[in-house]
């Protein structure tokens, strides 16, 4: 897992990791929240959904504490990172001021 994950945050097309959990209320809030965002933005975009009770090393790596947390990478660099659910156009705003 961890030598691709080094491989898809190393695009040069941002990526925007969702860490989340099935049990977790508000991460089901954010999926078709994403969606849209992905919807929206298209190739311009990367969303990868990472389970932290399937990956614990990856979530205690990036220090995960809480989910949803989201992060985004360019390039294998860590540009922003929030826990919680944002609005679609929040997030949008986010990856285009990357």
């Amino acid at each position: 897992m961890k030598s691709s994950f080094s491989n898809i945050i190393d695009s040069k097309t941002p990526v925007l990791i969702d860490f989340y959990a099935d049990w977790c209320g508000p991460c089901k809030t954010l999926a078709p929240i994403l969606k849209e965002v992905k919807d929206e933005l298209g190739d311009a975009i990367k969303i990868v959904k990472i389970d932290v009770d399937k990956n614990q090393p990856l979530a205690s790596k990036y220090q995960v504490r809480g989910v949803p947390t989201m992060i985004l990478f360019k390039e294998g660099e860590q540009l922003w990172r929030q826990s919680g659910v944002l609005q679609k156009n929040d997030i949008i705003k986010i990856i285009n001021s990357h």
